[in-house]
């Protein structure tokens, strides 16, 4: 009988190593540096439509979004409803700021704008979009007016009295 145990516990004390081994060298350095770090979008600067708020922006109106500065720019692509957008890509140390604007066949209609880059060593890729409605027309400015309002002149204020200083008293010049 302690036989029968004594195989059963080697077995199951076989089987653990193994587990534990394998799990211990599931990563090698070569799938670490592997590691996908994706381009992030941030700082859209359009308002996207959401409900409640129903936001709408002007037509043709620029915009703007960063990617990280790992991110190969000539992988960026903008597209509304599968057309290619034209974009310019300004670059520093920290990130890409890329700048469009909306073209003017999308005026009156929803769109989803959609970016997609990949970062410099090609491996990783990310996409986003965003939900905008475009206006009908552009909102209309307030109305210049030619007229001035009439001026209006201070009321005099009244000054308070002055006083006028009182003279200081000669002392006598001391006797010797």
């Amino acid at each position: 009988m302690t036989m029968k145990v004594t195989k059963m516990l080697k077995s199951v004390l076989f089987t653990a190593v193994m587990l534990v081994n394998g799990a211990a060298f599931a990563y090698s350095p070569e799938e670490l540096a592997k590691e996908c770090h994706k381009p992030k979008f941030t700082d859209f600067t359009l308002s996207e439509y959401k409900m409640p708020e129903q936001h709408q922006v002007a037509p043709e109106s620029e915009f703007s979004f960063k990617v990280p500065a790992w991110t190969s720019k000539e992988s960026i692509k903008l597209t509304i409803k599968d057309h290619p957008i034209a974009f310019t890509v300004e670059s520093n140390s920290s990130f890409h700021k890329v700048k469009a604007k909306l073209p003017a066949e999308f005026t009156g209609k929803f769109v989803r704008l959609n970016a997609s880059a990949k970062v410099t060593d090609g491996i990783c890729h990310d996409s986003t979009g965003w939900l905008i409605k475009v206006a009908d027309k552009a909102p209309e400015s307030a109305p210049a007016t030619t007229e001035t309002a009439p001026a209006v002149t201070p009321a005099p204020t009244e000054t308070a009295p002055t006083i006028a200083p009182v003279p200081a008293e000669t002392s006598p010049a001391p006797a010797k």
